[in-house]
C-alpha cells in the first residue's frame, strides 16, 4: 500500500460527501427511520396498513424537510417570505406527490396479496426517485439572482 492511497480514498471519500445526491440520499434513509418507524409501530395496533404507511410518509415528510432544507439545498434555500413560502409549498406538493404514489402502491400492491412490508419498500423507491427529481429541478432549482 502506497502512502498516496489512503489521501486518495480520503479525497474520494470527501468529494462523494459533496455529493446532493448522496447527502439526499442519506437524509432520505434517516427520514425512511421515521417513517418506517411509524408505519410498524401502528401496524401491531390495528391501524389499517394503508392509513400507517400514510401516517408514516407524514412524519418523515416532516423530518425531511428539516434536514433537506438545512443540509442539502442551503445553497438554495430563498430567503424568508414569498420566496420561502414558495419553496416550501413546492416542498409539500411533491410530498403530496410521494404520499400518494406510496398510497397508491401499498393499496394496488395489498389487492396483489403482498405483504404490506413488501408493498411499503415498493413505494419507497418509487416516491424516492419521484420527489428527489421534483425537489431538485423544480422546489430548490438554483435561486435567479437579479441584476
Amino acid at each position: 500500500m502506497t502512502a498516496g492511497k489512503p489521501e486518495t480514498r480520503t479525497r474520494q471519500f470527501k468529494r462523494l460527501g459533496r455529493s446532493r445526491f448522496v447527502r439526499y440520499a442519506l437524509v432520505s434513509l434517516a427520514a425512511l427511520a421515521v417513517d418506517m418507524g411509524v408505519f410498524l409501530a401502528l401496524l401491531p395496533l390495528g391501524v389499517p396498513a394503508t392509513l400507517a404507511a400514510v401516517l408514516g410518509y407524514v412524519a418523515g415528510i416532516l423530518a425531511h424537510w428539516l434536514a433537506s432544507s438545512r443540509m442539502i439545498f442551503a445553497d438554495r434555500l430563498a430567503a424568508k417570505g414569498a420566496g420561502r413560502l414558495r419553496q416550501q409549498s413546492g416542498f409539500l406538493a411533491s410530498a403530496l406527490v410521494g404520499l400518494g404514489v406510496t398510497a397508491a402502491t401499498v393499496w394496488l400492491c395489498g389487492l396483489a396479496g403482498w405483504d404490506p412490508r413488501l408493498s411499503k419498500l415498493a413505494a419507497i423507491v418509487l416516491s424516492f426517485q419521484l420527489t428527489w427529481l421534483l425537489r431538485k429541478h423544480f422546489v430548490f432549482r438554483p435561486i435567479s439572482r437579479a441584476i
